[in-house]
């Protein structure tokens, strides 16, 4: 199944192909404090592949916080964080917002609450490299 997103005004845009037909699509509620201020809801499929496409000048430097480790891609024009990346041992890894997801049928998606803070860094990157998205490439679109 290919799922395609993006942020409000389109400077940035996903196509993720989640590597098979999925019965459901795990949708995580973080309980951090940026992701409860922006409603982050996150997916992502270990057996999938991500393109990112962003417009000059869509991207600045990604918002990271706590631990360091993530970077959560913001777009400069209208402020939604379509996709969070982490660089693990020369390979990137992503997460995709479910709400800049575009036409899943609502009853694939599967809700569920997600609290990351008590990981050491060594566990969150472990995680983030079974459960993250392996293959990603972000593009210039100009």
């Amino acid at each position: 199944m290919k799922i395609e997103g993006g942020c409000h005004c389109g400077d940035v845009r996903f196509t993720l192909d989640w590597g098979g037909e999925p019965t459901e699509i795990p949708a995580r509620a973080c309980d951090c404090s940026f992701c409860q201020k922006h409603g982050g809801l996150w997916t992502s499929s270990p057996a999938g592949s991500l393109e990112v496409r962003v417009r000059a000048g869509a991207l600045g430097e990604p918002y990271r916080f706590g631990t360091g480790t993530a970077a959560f891609h913001v777009c400069r024009h209208c402020g939604v964080v379509p996709v969070v990346s982490s660089e693990i041992d020369g390979q990137t890894y992503a997460v995709v917002s479910v709400r800049a997801m575009q036409d899943v049928p609502a009853g694939l998606i599967r809700e569920s609450p997600a609290s990351f803070g008590s990981e050491d860094v060594a566990s969150r990157l472990s995680r983030r490299t079974r459960g993250w998205i392996p293959r990603v490439r972000f593009v210039d679109t100009d």
